[in-house]
């Protein structure tokens, strides 16, 4: 029987030379988004050798932008953009704004229409998520007051892109059905607005009760390929009844999904879970998007290309730096902000996509945003790197000493505050918790059981849901900024979570129960700095009742302890005693 692989030849080869060039991109410290577009090229039809089918790649890159857009919806939460919102809010306004003026006054020089210019300068005005989180993680600036302003000025980016996604569908098909007058683009327009509001209404409120019920009853199984099979169900299906039903794009489906599972006790551990499926897809949607640039066309396009480029990297930048400044906030802030938006990413060419599909943007449009995004990619972690030098030379000539306010006036936690991440909620977990609280530290949770989960929120307390050796998980419980680890019962997966957390947080203080005295030393060279075995421990408790009822002091028992602590880590072949 005769096969077509072509599917699965797609798959591979376009999943392989994805590896390959972001291992090379890595290597030479650029972002792996930058080898993930040279793949596309490589394996696209201008290229010669393996040319893969570029149909099923663009199917794939679909599934990649529906779990793109579950995944902003998950993280996004108002309360964000809210702490942020006096810098962000009219930051992204102001630099979406300059960016589409400055983009219509590229078409105008090269012979486009007004329509042309103003969706090539919103396609250019937006950032990568991807990329700009990667750069403040390398530079440790994820929760700092930059990190924030620069994530919620995102969050605003990625608002005013999904708004795009529902309008310029609507109008290019209300002109393409006749409706070519402003009265009937208009009555298009509102009956599209209509569908819209019914199926947020849908989403929002129907699906708020019946999503956390149905991952509540597949969370209770105890499955875990059962429980990321319901959440990928979930992103696609909404994403397909949105377009099937309601007329609207895919990717808005996708946003509301995320959205409430975001607002659910499952919201970290859906994360987690999407996340491979998701990032697997994605590759293969910036694979997709290398392949449809013409390495020939260069000679063509390169005029196109520098001032697409100079609005990316100059006019955005520029925007950003006077509104921040204008805010009155202090030049470290100003200028962080300001050189990390300064790239375009994902959205970016899913608009140039429709524009395309459209026939509103000419081909050499898209070509000129693939190049500009690869080298501002490329450029962006490494003027990002160069903020800190500058701005002590800048501040040796006296020049941005002020703090204007814009550190304290942020809604951000005291870096004072002690915090302490605690995985298990048994009752070692609870003991520790309340002796912790007492003592004026900050406890967050994560533990497994949804049901012990739904009793701490009921209580108001902090706890996360979801698996402790998985990146997103403890992100969301905020380890990057946690003084402590605490794993308060025996975990299998116990060496797993040590690692993750040191990646996370190298200077992190992790504390491990476990069973058996053999595992002490594993746990210990993974990078825990305290083991407590149970055996070890109850031995300990025991010895010290004998001792007390016998008639020693507490200073005879303490000596004691010590004692028998030293010769078990001398003498006990492979388990050290705990707690040292």
């Amino acid at each position: 029987m005769d096969h077509d692989f072509s599917l699965i030849f797609t798959f591979v080869g376009g999943l392989t030379a994805a590896l390959l060039f972001g291992l090379i991109a890595r290597k030479l410290h650029l972002s792996p988004l930058v080898g993930y577009l040279l793949a596309g090229v490589v394996v696209g039809p201008y290229s010669p050798g393996f040319v893969a089918d570029s149909h099923t790649v663009e199917q794939f890159a679909e599934l990649g932008v529906i779990l793109l857009m579950f995944g902003v919806g998950l993280h996004f939460h108002l309360k964000d953009l809210i702490a942020v919102q006096r810098v962000a809010v009219p930051g992204a306004v102001v630099q979406i704004s300059v960016a589409t003026v400055l983009g219509v006054l590229v078409g105008w020089v090269f012979g486009w229409s007004t329509i042309s210019g103003l969706v090539f300068g919103m396609a250019i005005s937006v950032a990568s998520t991807v990329v700009l989180t990667r750069v403040l993680e390398d530079n440790q600036n994820l929760h700092t007051p930059s990190g924030h302003v620069a994530l919620g000025w995102l969050v605003v980016e990625d608002l005013f892109t999904i708004l795009l996604l529902v309008l310029i569908p609507a109008v290019m098909e209300a002109r393409q059905s006749g409706a070519g007058d402003w009265s009937g683009i208009l009555y298009e327009l509102g009956w599209m607005f209509v569908k819209l509001s019914l199926l947020v209404a849908l989403t929002l409120f129907a699906g708020k009760k019946i999503i956390p019920l149905v991952l509540r009853y597949v969370a209770r199984t105890g499955a875990r390929d059962l429980f990321t099979l319901a959440v990928l169900v979930i992103a696609l299906g909404v994403a397909v009844c949105s377009a099937k039903f309601f007329g609207a794009s895919m990717v808005l489906g996708a946003f509301l999904a995320g959205m409430v599972v975001g607002q659910s006790d499952f919201c970290a551990r859906a994360a987690a879970e999407a996340m491979l499926m998701r990032d697997a897809f994605a590759v293969l949607f910036f694979v997709s998007v290398g392949m449809m640039f013409d390495p020939m066309s260069v000679g063509d396009c390169w005029p196109l290309a520098l001032a697409t480029l100079g609005v990316v990297m100059i006019g955005k930048p520029l925007a950003a730096y006077a509104v921040v400044r204008c805010l009155r906030r202090p030049l470290p802030l100003a200028l962080s902000v300001s050189v990390a938006l300064a790239q375009v990413g994902e959205f970016s060419f899913i608009l140039a996509g429709m524009g395309l599909m459209y026939n509103i943007l000419p081909p050499d449009a898209n070509q000129a945003i693939i190049l500009a995004a690869v080298v501002s990619i490329s450029l962006n972690p490494i003027l990002y790197r160069q903020i800190g030098p500058v701005v002590k030379w800048l501040q040796k000539r006296g020049i941005g000493l002020t703090d204007l306010g814009g550190v304290n006036s942020l809604a951000l936690p005291s870096p004072d505050a002690r915090r302490v991440v605690l995985v298990g909620f048994g009752p070692t977990g609870r003991i520790l918790k309340r002796i912790l609280n007492d003592n004026g530290v900050e406890v967050i949770i994560v533990e497994m059981n949804i049901d012990t989960v739904t009793a701490i929120r009921e209580q108001g307390g902090d706890i996360v849901y979801g698996d402790a050796s998985q990146r997103e998980i403890l992100r969301h419980a905020g380890i990057e900024y946690a003084e402590s680890l605490i794993l308060s019962a025996s975990i299998p997966d116990a060496k797993e979570i040590v690692g993750v957390a040191l990646e996370l947080n190298p200077h992190i203080d992790v504390m491990i129960h476990t069973k058996y005295m053999r595992d002490v030393d594993v746990l210990k060279e993974a990078g825990a700095s305290q083991v407590f075995s149970s055996e070890s421990e109850v031995a300990l408790s025991m010895a010290e009742y004998f001792l007390r009822e016998g008639g020693a002091d507490d200073e005879q028992i303490v000596s004691e302890r010590q004692r028998i602590r030293a010769e078990l880590d001398r003498e006990v072949p492979g388990a050290s005693a705990a707690g040292h």
